[in-house]
């Protein structure tokens, strides 16, 4: 009988502290009002006017703007405030205006946006919190990191306090204001997903990574961490519909201002250059260079005249360090050698032929354009050998148009067996080297594959249309 007496008050407690437990859990939610207030006045909205439609073009830096779904609201919103193919409507005659943010650095008005917010502009307007507008003046603007300074004619401004995103964690909660779809000062709250994010158009920048809800207009925005302080400038989203779909992404505050520091004194940035094209390793190259892991930046190919080559960096090289700092992946490498001192040198540490070497590289500056064009041929055919391939001679004409200076290979006319398939070897590759011997023509890329050790993994290097990559092969008995 007692044992029955106790059981149900031991439930009754039970479900009142589950009951009472979800408030008291709430309650150790971040509030966001006073960031939301105290901040609001610092951030601005950026309209700019330009004289050609065709500018605008570069006014949203989304990967993916389009695929709208038709009849659902997502596309009747996009349409209405930005036409058909995801541009701004048009007003009546010749200027267009589209819609950025940014946000106040100090209080004489310099402030921190987008370099494509602004790009091409004819006339940025600023409009403050209180409505108050002002023409800006670019003081310059750096393609590569997408930033931009602009200044307004003003004092007394509300400043933001800058942080550093270094202190990020991931899991943390951060907060942006900014103008999406035109609509001033929306806030928006989530967590840092990821840092060191690195996108294909982007070398130079290690994003910050969030699922803060950021849409076309809140480009140039400030990201914020709880204390208040700026730790990033919200600069692209990914999207396969033109809308918000949890992936956001950063540009670290410290880069920024490096940037800003840069184009206040000089109007230009300057970055560090080593002179390579790099690719990241996978478990397949690890294992035919030697690696106990998939870790470094592999060297596809040095550039002429480049301090790498000055250096004596060669083809097949595994970047594993530089400066003291250890490669994880190929995309770490570059934005740290981008913030070397130009003229200074830095200690590389490689591993080439199996032993690691540490060689000193004066780091050169970064030229305006550093792409190789690439361009491909068919030249006759030849027989195919055991690794499922066809190749034939690379002549000189054909050198020539690769830029492949005075470099031999063969040239890939056909795919045809499973192991040069399941490698990713496609027809119009450019074999340069193979387990880093430098292939000579036909002849001797047949002999080099005839001494293959079956079932082992070896390294091709070859040039393509996107440029110079290595590529795992398991040789097949």
């Amino acid at each position: 009988m007692r044992m029955n007496l106790i059981l149900p008050k031991f439930f009754t407690l039970i479900v009142l502290a589950f009951c009472f437990g979800f408030p008291l859990q709430a309650a150790n939610l971040p509030d966001f009002t006073v960031l939301a207030e105290d901040n609001a006045a610092s951030v601005v909205n950026i309209s700019t006017k330009h004289n050609s439609a065709r500018q605008q073009l570069r006014q949203f830096n989304i990967p993916e703007f389009n695929d709208i779904p038709e009849g659902g609201p997502l596309g009747d919103l996009m349409r209405r405030f930005f036409g058909e193919h995801g541009l701004p409507m048009p007003e009546e005659g010749p200027e267009k205006r589209s819609l950025g943010s940014g946000f106040i650095l100090s209080e004489d008005g310099y402030i921190l946006t987008n370099y494509h917010v602004v790009d091409g502009a004819d006339q940025i307007i600023v409009r403050m919190n209180d409505r108050r507008e002002f023409i800006a003046e670019v003081i310059g603007k750096d393609e590569r990191s997408d930033i931009a300074l602009i200044k307004i004619e003003a004092q007394g401004l509300p400043a933001v306090k800058v942080g550093d995103s270094k202190d990020l964690k991931v899991g943390e909660w951060v907060l942006a204001i900014g103008s999406p779809f035109g609509f001033d000062h929306s806030v928006t709250a989530g967590i840092v997903s990821a840092k060191g994010r690195n996108l294909p158009s982007e070398n130079y920048v290690p994003f910050i990574q969030t699922d803060v809800a950021i849409n076309p207009g809140n480009s140039g925005g400030p990201l914020f961490n709880l204390d208040g302080e700026v730790v990033g400038i919200n600069s692209q989203i990914y999207s396969r519909s033109g809308g918000f779909m949890g992936l956001s992404f950063a540009i670290p505050i410290e880069m920024a201002m490096d940037v800003t520091n840069q184009l206040k004194a000089r109007g230009r940035v300057s970055r560090g250059w080593l002179g390579v094209l790099i690719q990241d390793m996978n478990t397949d190259l690890a294992e035919s260079f030697g690696l106990d892991r998939p870790r470094g930046a592999l060297v596809a190919r040095v550039l002429p005249n480049s301090p790498s080559e000055k250096a004596g960096l060669q083809v097949g090289d595994v970047i594993l360090e530089f400066n003291g700092e250890k490669i994880h992946t190929s995309s770490e490498l570059p934005p740290l050698v981008g913030r070397s001192n130009i003229d200074e040198p830095a200690k590389v540490k490689i591993l080439r032929n199996g032993k690691e070497r540490v060689v000193k590289v004066n780091i050169g500056e970064l030229p305006p354009e550093d792409a190789v064009e690439l361009a491909g041929t068919h030249p006759p055919k030849v027989s195919e050998n055991r690794l499922g391939m066809m190749v034939s001679e690379l002549n000189e004409q054909m050198r020539k148009k690769y830029s492949l200076s005075s470099r031999r290979g063969v040239v890939v006319e056909s795919v045809t067996g499973q192991a040069a398939r399941e490698a990713g070897i496609q027809q119009g590759d450019i074999i340069l080297s193979m387990n880093n011997v430098e292939v000579q023509d036909v002849r001797h890329f047949n002999h080099l594959v005839s001494e293959l050790p079956t079932d082992k993994t070896v390294a091709l290097l070859v040039h393509r249309n996107t440029g110079p990559i290595f590529l795992a092969l398991r040789v097949p008995e």
